[in-house]
This record gives structure tokens, C-alpha cells and sequence, in this order.
């Protein structure tokens, strides 16, 4: 008999209700809740895949001091004393916390309360710094408050939707699923996108904006330009709730057409295209997300978005509005309670004395920070030159995500004192601590996430923790009772933190402040377990509403919102290609979790670079040849080239995903420089200037195995879990003795397995194959120039039947024999359907999209590889028009 529990997905800010059910035997299964307003039953590939990442291959299952295991209490003990100590000495501002929005929100609660209430320093910030930070400053400078106006609803009722910098199919594949079936719904609903790239998320544009690089501020203020000139502007909203309009437009207005289309690098029809479809659309919806973020100038981004939904009084009603779409599952949570440096908890502001004061005597604590601390890459620094002596690292990993990376590695690996709170014990980051916290993470632990559209959900627990992992609240809180804060502390559950969250929220919050769940502050632990999903605002009297701003009441003194005006950043003349960081469709960050899954790998295996085909031909770079990539500052990486008419010209995309636990040099932030937004602080992680150049090696190989080599002597390895094993991408110089001695070597072989090889002097070609009883235990296909096999066929190989020795030596051609198709590179992770499944399924008549899932179950899940198939469909034109 299963047990069922309500719970939420740890990605992405979409916020997923999942059902996660347990049976006698332990195991674990998962589903979408159809019941939670976030999903409604649908999951993406992540998600999906949840169940197989709860191994614990890899968990930190003790706390270990120097890399020896030690009890709680010295643990415990030693944190304690080392911070009370250097706070003692260098006073608070020598300690910092990095945290994350892996967090939940207890967690982030009593977090930022130890180190802004009681220790005195504003210096905690988050990796939500890296994805969300440029949104935050937008919205307080435009509403006077960090918040998100409208709900997902209205993204099913706009009649026009703006994507702005997301590949929304990929990274909120859910949202992205949504819209699609609205748009198929109702044929009048338009969709466009604005992204330098053409996505997956351009497969359901009406108009595709690929725009330069940095030139969202000029298109938007040349919308706004537009929309004054056309006698678009709502006179009455913007008289009566708004200021600053005729700023903006001077700010907006000096671009002519001809240089509007230098500055955004898009056709003066297109552009037209879009104005006037922005013009005479009632309900805009205009979502934004890291392409927008993540720059230099992201805060003036959001806030050109912004001027235009103002200027048109398309905010607080139904189907429109700026909408700012997290990258995390609990960054907009980090946001309530204060986790950002520069933040107080309940949305008040750090530099704001009666704010400050109302916090201090609410938490009765003995000092409060009295300015904004240190944000993320100024922390870092901080750390590299010896201000910062004692840190704490919260469930993320800075050594592969943060811009600089190895500056980043060298500053942590200096500083006197390192502690990491961390499911995983092995990570990039946890390699260099002092002291390693064993936590609980997804399906161990309980509290509260809130997702992009203000929704407040439960995470419950349904296993244990393993071996002596306990959640991130109880490690904080432990450490504040042994600094001396024992009564500020003295919490017994998430229930009580979140109680305490709530009553925060209300107090002396007479609706001057936006963030009020005061309905909450006296929940018992009963109710708490009960919890449904709710939008805030939930005050504990007066009237609640899902949406922002109907009233046209903003949180500036004023009661207006403001226009900001901006300035259209000048078009960059720097040599070299622009690096664009950012996400796969089927990985999450830097793969702790969805990298147990052997099918979340089976769709992008190893780190990559999409690279426009001209592009490639100027640097004589072909198809699957490895690519050497190298950063103004000196970081390099080394990753495939995947050649692309969808990228940009000039431009390069890589994505975030890889550390040094999964390849040689594939650390992509070791590229990016420390630059930030000078507003929010958020790093330009897709601005970066890089060189290329095609990477030659001796040799290239494709290993399978059931186990993973000891040791990886390659200049260019990457690595993935499959279904029974591992499969390698490897290249470089051949290894001492041959690669048969390295297999046996690095894998333990035994004196007693069968080996099959073949090798052609002339071609270079190699292959040997490694079999114990009927089962395949390794396969190695070598040859001078990338290697041309099935992967996917030969990673099958390892949960096949191998008791025919005649059949094993035809398994050395890298062939399928006929009797066992090739599935084919993955394109549905969901059901692991490959391209090969695809074609055949076309080749006996299935002409759509729609007939692939009919007779695949391909695209019928989370929907996001739907573009893919219909690029396949696209190719074989003259089947698909019969």
C-alpha cells in the first residue's frame, strides 16, 4: 500500500505541485498534482525524474572537520567558537553566509535573522544574487516594492505574450506548456520572442526578435518612444499614478529608426512589427527572465519594460503586466524573509531606520546591520582579500556558479575558516571546507518555497534523512544557541519559524507594506502540515486579492509608481565572440541532483558549444570537433562544438551545467568576469567577451562501463551516468600502454574477462570490448577524428543479453544488428525516445507532432521536446507531405 504526500518540485520557480508516493518496500514514485495551481498535474523531465536522483551515491551522510568525521557537537561547537572568535577580534562585518535558493524559506529565515539581527552584519547573500537581483531593484524602483504584479493566469488570458531573454520551453517548461496550449486554444493569442538565439521556445512565435546582445533597453525604449508618438499613452493611469513620464521619454526618444536597428541589430520592419502589435494589444503580458537579468545593465532592462506597461496602464488587471519569472524554487522566498544583502526580512528596507528599528524590537535582538552587506561577487572579493575570515556556504556551489570561478576557488580555498552546509560531500565547493554539514535535501526535509507568481506552497517530508543529515534550519539554529542567542532560537520545528515569518510580516504593517501573511502568524503545527498553496498578500484582516496594484496604489510615500528613465546602452565594438551562459533542458544547475538520472543525461551528454555554421568555417571548426574557449581573464574551457544555424553570428551559447566532477574543463564561470549590474549587483553572465579556437588532440574515444575509472588521464574527458553504468567522452594523448592496459587498470578488470578488440593502422580506428559472463562491462570506440557511433545504442549495450560469442565480435563494428534497432541520440527524456524511434514512427505514417505522441508517448508529458520533434518532421519534408 502506497503512501501519497503533497509536496513541491526543488527546480525551478515555476513551483510544481508533486505527489510523491511511497510503498512498502520503500520505493518512491512521482507524479504531478493535479490539484496545485502551478501545474495542474504536469511535470517537465526534471521533475519527472525526481524519484531517480534519491540515491545516495555521493551524500555527505556525517559532519567532518578537515575531512575526518566528527560528531554534531564538535561540529557544532567549532563553528560556533570560530566565528564567535573572529567576530570578537575583526568585528562583525569579517563574517559572511552564502546562501541559496535551494533553501526553503525556514531556512532562510533564521539565517538572515542570526547574521543581520544578532551577529549585526548585513553580510548574507544568496546565488538567487546570480538570477534575480536585477528584477528586485527594478520593481522597488518602480513600485517602491519588490513586487511581482500579476499570476499565471494571466499569461493564458493576454492576448499578446512577450518572452523577453527566456527560452522559457527549456527552463520553465511547464509555464512554456501553458502558453502553448492556450495559443492552441485560441489562434488570436501571439506570441513573441525576443532572445538572440532561436530557441525551442521560438517554436510557438509569431514573430522571433533576435535581438543584439544588450539591445533590449533601446528596443523598449523605442517602444515607449513609439507608443508617446502614437498617441498610445494612458493619460488618466498615468496622471493619476504615476511620475516621472516625461523623463523617461527624453530619455527614450533621441534613437531614429536607422540607428534603433544598429542598436538592437533587428530590420526596421520587424521592429515596426512590433510596435504596433504591442500598440494595439490590450492584454500584454511581457515576461522576463536571465537574458534580461543578467547583465550590466539588467536593472534598466526591467525597468524599460516596465515604463511601457505603465505608460499604457497595462498592470493590475487581468491578462497584462510585467512579469519577472525566478530561476529557483525558493528565490522569491529568499526575497520575504531578507535574504539578499541588501534587504530586510518582510520586504523592509535595510536602509530605512524606522525599518530597521521595527525588525530589532520585533525580534528583541541586541543590534541590527545598519547598511547593506556585502552582495555576491562583492563578498567574494571580500573573501580573496582577507576582510572576510570566516564564511559559511549554504547548499550551492560558487566554484562553478559564480563569474571569476577560479578567482572565486583561490579566495575560498584561503580563507581561515570554510563551512558548508551541503547534501553532497564532494562537490567543487565542498572540497575546500574546514567543516561539512550534512543536510537534508528534497523529500527529507519540510517547510515552505514560493514560487514566481507569489504562490506559497509546502515541501513535506515523506523519507528520512539519511545517516546523520539534519535540515539547514536546525544546523543554523544550533549555532546561534551555542554563540550565545539561545532564546531568539529556540525553535522546535519549521512550523514555529514559519509562525514567527508570518507575525513579522503584520507587524506595525498597517498596508504600507506589500508582503503581509500576518493570517498565518498563529498556525499550529497541525495546520502548518495542512497548508495549502496560497497567494500572498494574506493579511489577518481586511480584504486579500491575487493581483497587484488593480487599485493603482503603488509603495512609493507617494502612492505612484515611477517611471525610470534609461539609457539606451551603446553597441559594443570589443573584439572577439559574446558568451551566452545558460540551462539545458533537462539539468539543473551544476548537476548534484539531475545528474543521478541516467535520462536526464541521455539528452545533452557533455558540455558543449553552440556555434553559428559560419562561424565555425572562419575557424575551421567542424562537426563534433572540440572547441577551445578562452576568457579575457585567462580562465579556458574545453567543450564540443555543435554547429547551428539558430545561434547568432558573434555569438556563442554554453551552458552552466558542468563542474570538475563531470569534465576536465568545463567550468564555463571561469570565463565570465566579476561584472555587475551597478544597481542590483547581479553579474553579466551572458556578456562576456571570449576567443575561440579548434582543440586537436591525438586521439578521440567513446567509453561505456559499468564503473567508473579510477582515474582519467585524457586532456578532454567528460562524464554521465546511464542506465547500468557510465558512458565517457574522452581525448588527448593515448594512455601508457595502450588503452587496453587503462581499461583493465582504471576498472579493475580481472585476469578472467573476455576482451574482443579490433584496430585498423591505417584508419586509427580502434575498439576493444570487455565482457564477464553474458554481461558487456566496458566498450572503448578510439579513432583520430571525433568518434562516429551510436552512443545511445552502445550505452543499450550494458542491459543486454551477451552469452553469444559469435554476436560479440560483431558488436565491434558499432553497429545495431538488425534485430535491435537503434533508439538513436535521445530527444524525449520523459520516455526516452530517440530521433531514430522518430523516423520510423514517420516512415509508417506520422505526420505530426500530435500522431508522434499518439504512437510514442514522445512530447505528451512535459511537452518540451515538442520542438525538437517538429524539427525532425521538418527535415523530411516530402514523408511529412504525403
Amino acid at each position: 500500500m502506497a503512501c501519497e504526500n503533497r509536496t513541491t518540485c526543488p527546480y525551478c520557480g515555476v513551483g510544481c505541485g508533486v505527489i510523491a508516493s511511497v510503498d512498502d518496500a520503500g520505493t518512491v514514485t512521482v507524479r504531478g498534482d493535479p490539484e496545485h495551481p502551478a501545474n495542474f498535474g504536469r511535470l517537465c523531465s526534471k521533475g519527472s525524474a525526481l524519484a531517480e536522483t534519491l540515491d545516495l551515491d555521493g551524500r555527505l551522510l556525517f559532519p567532518q572537520i578537515n575531512g575526518q568525521r566528527s560528531s554534531w557537537d564538535a561540529a557544532l561547537d567549532l563553528v560556533a567558537e570560530r566565528f564567535s572568535d573572529t567576530i570578537a577580534e575583526h568585528g562583525p562585518d569579517s563574517v559572511a553566509f552564502y546562501v541559496s535558493g535551494q533553501l526553503l524559506t525556514e531556512d532562510y529565515y533564521v539565517a538572515n535573522k542570526l547574521m543581520k539581527g544578532f551577529i549585526g552584519s548585513g553580510n548574507i547573500d544568496t546565488n538567487s544574487r546570480l538570477c534575480m537581483a536585477s528584477s528586485v531593484a527594478g520593481h522597488r524602483r518602480a513600485f517602491g516594492s519588490d513586487t511581482v504584479p500579476g499570476t499565471y493566469a494571466d499569461l493564458e488570458l493576454a492576448d499578446l505574450v512577450v518572452l523577453v531573454g527566456s527560452n522559457l520551453a527549456w527552463c520553465h517548461p511547464v509555464l512554456y506548456q501553458r502558453i502553448a496550449a492556450a495559443k492552441a486554444s485560441r489562434p488570436t493569442m501571439k506570441v513573441v520572442v525576443v532572445d538572440p538565439r532561436r530557441t525551442a521556445t521560438s517554436d510557438i512565435a509569431d514573430l522571433h526578435l533576435a535581438v543584439r546582445p544588450d539591445g533590449d533597453v533601446a528596443l523598449f525604449n523605442g517602444l515607449l518612444a513609439h507608443l508617446a508618438e502614437t498617441n498610445r499613452i494612458d493619460e488618466a493611469f498615468v496622471g493619476s499614478h504615476t511620475s516621472g513620464l516625461a523623463e523617461a521619454l527624453i530619455a527614450a526618444s533621441p534613437l531614429s529608426m536607422a540607428a534603433l536597428s544598429e542598436a538592437t541589430g533587428l530590420s526596421g520592419l520587424s521592429i515596426r512589427q512590433f510596435f504596433w502589435l504591442f500598440a494595439d494589444t490590450e492584454r500584454v503580458v511581457t515576461c522576463y527572465s536571465q537574458g534580461v537579468n543578467q547583465s550590466a545593465s539588467g536593472t534598466d532592462k526591467v525597468n524599460a519594460i516596465i515604463n511601457c506597461h505603465l505608460a499604457t496602464g497595462r498592470i493590475g488587471r487581468s491578462g497584462m503586466g510585467p512579469f519577472s519569472l525566478t530561476g529557483q524554487p525558493n528565490a522569491m522566498g529568499g526575497r520575504e524573509v531578507g535574504g539578499l544583502a541588501n534587504m530586510l526580512a518582510a520586504h523592509m528596507a535595510i536602509e530605512n531606520a524606522d525599518d530597521r528599528d521595527r525588525v530589532q524590537r520585533f525580534w528583541k535582538s541586541p543590534r541590527i546591520a545598519d547598511r547593506p552587506g556585502l552582495k555576491a561577487v562583492d563578498m567574494f572579493d571580500a573573501v580573496a582579500d582577507g576582510r572576510i575570515k570566516a564564511l559559511w556556504i549554504m547548499s550551492t556551489n560558487p566554484v562553478v556558479s559564480m563569474p571569476d570561478a577560479d578567482k572565486v576557488k583561490a579566495a575560498i580555498d584561503a580563507c581561515p575558516f570554510v563551512v558548508v552546509s551541503d547534501m553532497q560531500g564532494d562537490t567543487d565547493t565542498g572540497r575546500l571546507a574546514h567543516v561539512l554539514l550534512p543536510a537534508t535535501g528534497w523529500g527529507e526535509k519540510s517547510g515552505t518555497v514560493t514560487n514566481s507568481e507569489r504562490r506559497v506552497s509546502r515541501q513535506r517530508a515523506f523519507l528520512s534523512g539519511p545517516g546523520e543529515a539534519r535540515p539547514d534550519w536546525w544546523h543554523i539554529t544550533e549555532v546561534a544557541r551555542r554563540i550565545g542567542f539561545a532564546s531568539a532560537f529556540d525553535f522546535a520545528s519549521p512550523a514555529d519559524i514559519f509562525a514567527e515569518h508570518a507575525a513579522l510580516s503584520a507587524f506595525e504593517n498597517d498596508g504600507s507594506r506589500d508582503f503581509d501573511i500576518g493570517a498565518f502568524a498563529a498556525i499550529d503545527e497541525d495546520q502548518y502540515d495542512d497548508l495549502r498553496p496560497f497567494h500572498w498578500p494574506r493579511p489577518a484582516t481586511g480584504e486579500m486579492s491575487d493581483r497587484f496594484f488593480s487599485d493603482g496604489r503603488f509603495y512609493h510615500p507617494d502612492g505612484k509608481a515611477r517611471f525610470i528613465p534609461v539609457a539606451t546602452v551603446p553597441v559594443s565594438e570589443q573584439a572577439g565572440f559574446i558568451l551566452n551562459t545558460g540551462r539545458v533542458r533537462d539539468h539543473w544547475h551544476t548537476m548534484t541532483r539531475t545528474g543521478k538520472s541516467a535520462r536526464l543525461s541521455a539528452h545533452m551528454a557533455e558540455p558543449y558549444c553552440e556555434i553559428h555554421l559560419l562561424d565555425a568555417a572562419d575557424h575551421g571548426v567542424g562537426h563534433a570537433d572540440l572547441v577551445r574557449i578562452t576568457g579575457q581573464s585567462g580562465g579556458e574551457v574545453i567543450v564540443r562544438a555543435l554547429l547551428s544555424d539558430r545561434q547568432a553570428r558573434g555569438s556563442l551559447f554554453l551552458p552552466m551545467h558542468w563542474s570538475d566532477e563531470t569534465a576536465s574543463a568545463a567550468r564555463v564561470d571561469t570565463l565570465v568576469p566579476s561584472l555587475t549590474d551597478p544597481v542590483s549587483g547581479q553579474p553579466a553572465l551572458k556578456q562576456a567577451r571570449v576567443s575561440l579556437e579548434r582543440y586537436s588532440a591525438g586521439f578521440h574515444a567513446f567509453l561505456v562501463t559499468r564503473n567508473r575509472p579510477s582515474d582519467l588521464p585524457f586532456s578532454y574527458w567528460a562524464t554521465a551516468k546511464t542506465e547500468g553504468g557510465y558512458r565517457l567522452e574522452l581525448a588527448g594523448d593515448e594512455p601508457d600502454g595502450g588503452f587496453g592496459a587503462w581499461l583493465s587498470r582504471s576498472l579493475e578488470l580481472g585476469a578472467d574477462v573476455d576482451m574482443v578488440a579490433y584496430a585498423d593502422s591505417t584508419s586509427g580506428d580502434s575498439r576493444i570490448l570487455a565482457f564477464d559472463d553474458t554481461n558487456l562491462l566496458a566498450a572503448i570506440f578510439v579513432s583520430r577524428a571525433p568518434v562516429a557511433v551510436s552512443r545511445q545504442w552502445a550505452v543499450d549495450q550494458l542491459n543486454v543479453d551477451h552469452g553469444d560469442r559469435l554476436a560479440r565480435c560483431r558488436l565491434v563494428a558499432g553497429r545495431p544488428e538488425t534485430n535491435r534497432p537503434d533508439r538513436g541520440a535521445i530527444v524525449c527524456a520523459c520516455f526516452s525516445v530517440g530521433v531514430n524511434d522518430i523516423r520510423r514512427a514517420v516512415d509508417h505514417g506520422c505526420r505530426s507532432v500530435e500522431a508522434i505522441g499518439e504512437a510514442l508517448a514522445a512530447g505528451t508529458n512535459c511537452g518540451s521536446c515538442r520542438p525538437e520533434i517538429r524539427r525532425i518532421l521538418d527535415a523530411q519534408p516530402l514523408l511529412a507531405a504525403e
